[in-house]
């Protein structure tokens, strides 16, 4: 049974977790390894000692990469049960896992990081929730750091029953209108259940001056 939600639109990412028992089969977004379009991007943006931020970080696979790949890596997600189950799946991580809601970060995190990762989590959101993300997540970003987005996506104006919701063109374009430039973008399919889901990932610049 889906939990329900509360009325702030949140509380059912905590009670998913709750409810899979420790059972990742029962997490939808849990493939418990990380987005191969991450994996490509960090291969040539190496981290270097950079710090880092993933976004709704689940049970961890993104945020490990990462570090693997030379970040100080800071990882959060709504859920304690998710934080608590990524910390029990690698112990002993360079990875700070954090119990933090994307909506009332912690101050110190505005424009601390030289790469945030948002994968997967806008697409969750829906109404104001998902409005009020953007600059949330855009926040995060240092001046002259990057963003890096991947998302499902469909056509401007079509419907969507989700979640998720996929990102239309003009959703994506509004970190354009938060002080980012776009330094590449690529558009591609991946199966999932027997059908091939359109994906983007986009690798925004902020501007120095912030």
């Amino acid at each position: 049974m889906s939990p329900d939600r509360d009325a702030s639109g949140l509380s059912w990412f905590d009670a998913l977790y709750t409810d899979a028992a420790g059972d990742p089969a029962r997490v939808p977004w849990a493939d418990l390894a990380p987005k191969q379009g991450l994996l490509e991007w960090l291969s040539r943006h190496p981290g270097e000692g950079r710090r880092a931020l993933d976004v709704g970080c689940g049970l961890g696979d993104n945020a490990e990469a990462i570090a693997v790949a030379g970040y100080a890596t800071t990882a959060f997600d709504l859920s304690d049960h998710a934080v608590a189950w990524a910390g029990r799946r690698f112990r002993g991580s360079p990875v700070t896992y954090l119990n933090a809601n994307l909506l009332d970060p912690p101050a110190e995190w505005r424009g601390a990081f030289d790469l945030v990762n948002e994968c997967f989590t806008l697409q969750a959101l829906d109404g104001a929730l998902r409005r009020d993300a953007f600059p949330a997540v855009a926040s995060f970003v240092a001046p002259g750091g990057r963003l890096l987005v991947i998302a499902l996506v469909r056509d401007e104006g079509s419907q969507s029953s989700g979640p998720p919701w996929p990102l239309m063109p003009s959703e994506i374009a509004r970190f354009d209108a938060l002080g980012f430039t776009r330094e590449e973008e690529s558009r591609y399919e991946l199966e999932r259940h027997g059908r091939l889901v359109p994906h983007t990932r986009v690798c925004f610049r902020r501007g120095r001056d912030g």
